[in-house]
């Protein structure tokens, strides 16, 4: 496999998931939001066009998935694959280390959410579980 700077696995990480917005929006798939408008309304407020090129890099780094949940206008759900899911333990990690820092700090509550189809023509949407945000 070729490395775009180095074989150090934390720098590699660190090529996809090391800006200020990546590692919030794995956070925020973990807890359940699947939509843009949920990202959008997280307390951080990342701009629209940030994103739309996260998700973009998420999805070429085959850690997040998207399904069409509306054809017009064209609307998607984003999910975590089996890989994005596999950062569980290290958003975890992070989380125990900055409630110890950083007093006062508290966890997400998870999004629960009972979506209907909106195009009856499109698959149904795959109910993943997920491990605790």
């Amino acid at each position: 496999m070729k490395f775009k700077r180095s074989s150090c696995p934390i720098t590699n990480v660190l090529d996809i998931l090391g800006d200020k917005w990546t590692l919030l929006v794995i956070r925020d798939l973990v807890l359940g939001k699947r939509r843009y408008q949920e990202f959008t309304s997280s307390p951080e407020r990342i701009a629209s066009n940030i994103l739309a090129d996260r998700l973009k890099k998420l999805e070429a780094a085959g850690l997040v998935t998207r399904q069409a949940y509306q054809r017009k206008p064209a609307r998607y759900e984003y999910l975590l694959t089996e890989k994005g899911e596999g950062l569980n333990p290290v958003l975890e990690a992070i989380l125990v280390w900055g409630k110890k820092h950083y007093p006062g700090t508290k966890r997400f509550p998870r999004v629960e959410q009972r979506y209907e189809r909106v195009d009856p023509m499109l698959p149904a949407m795959r109910r993943g579980s997920r491990s605790p945000g």
